[in-house]
């Protein structure tokens, strides 16, 4: 895995040194020497490396990676070009239409997301080849809490999008009045109906951006 750079590093490094992170390291080490692991173990961290801390807006909390083959590259909720647009995508997709009027696009790359400040993390990191929540319990829930609460740390006001029952259990951790929460139900087809459709957390995210004097996220998605 590719070390973190910048502020990430800096901010995070005391994580290394912990004994659960040792515990994950080797663990991650091993799934990956004897098992099928996604992402690739070079894109484990691309959330943090497409966006660097001072330039965080948004924050989008997913669960684990997708466990398909070809389709996690260390982002939450997107996949590689040329890949299906798994469900939850086209939910989130067809919300982001109905909320801004974006047209649907036919891939369902979101580094343009993450460019402009949107960090999109799991909670999770890696997990075994078609076995959801694999990684569960092993160590990443520890780091991606710690860069949660550097998130809730920071003095520039940010946008926290938690969608789903895992995402939104870590509302506890988010103390900073500068910041915005928004909550909705999950966008998997089991939840998109409960509430998830209809919750404009696009318009709302842009809305409270320029009220900051931020600029906001240009959420289209081209096509390619």
């Amino acid at each position: 895995m590719p070390p973190l750079a910048g502020q990430w590093l800096d901010a995070l490094q005391g994580e290394f040194k912990k004994p659960y992170y040792h515990s994950l390291f080797k663990t991650i080490n091993e799934e990956y020497k004897t098992r099928q692991i996604f992402p690739p173990a070079d894109d484990v961290f691309n959330a943090f490396h497409f966006t660097p801390l001072n330039e965080v807006k948004v924050v989008i909390l997913g669960q684990d990676p997708y466990h398909n083959q070809g389709q996690a590259h260390g982002l939450c909720f997107s996949v590689k070009k040329g890949v299906e647009i798994p469900p939850s995508l086209v939910n989130i997709y067809q919300e982001l239409h109905d909320d801004l009027g974006c047209y649907i696009p036919n891939n369902g790359y979101l580094e343009k997301w993450a460019r402009q400040g949107v960090l999109l993390l799991n909670t999770v990191l890696t997990v075994r080849a078609h076995q959801a929540n694999s990684h569960r319990n092993i160590g990443w829930e520890e780091f991606t809490d710690a860069a949660i609460r550097v998130l809730d740390d920071q003095d520039q006001p940010m946008v926290f999008i938690l969608w789903g029952r895992p995402a939104q259990a870590k509302k506890r951790m988010l103390h900073n009045p500068a910041h915005l929460i928004l909550e909705a139900p999950h966008p998997s087809p089991l939840s998109a109906r409960r509430g998830f459709f209809g919750s404009k957390p696009f318009s709302q995210t842009n809305a409270f951006l320029e009220s900051r004097g931020l600029s906001p996220i240009d959420w289209q998605i081209e096509n390619i």
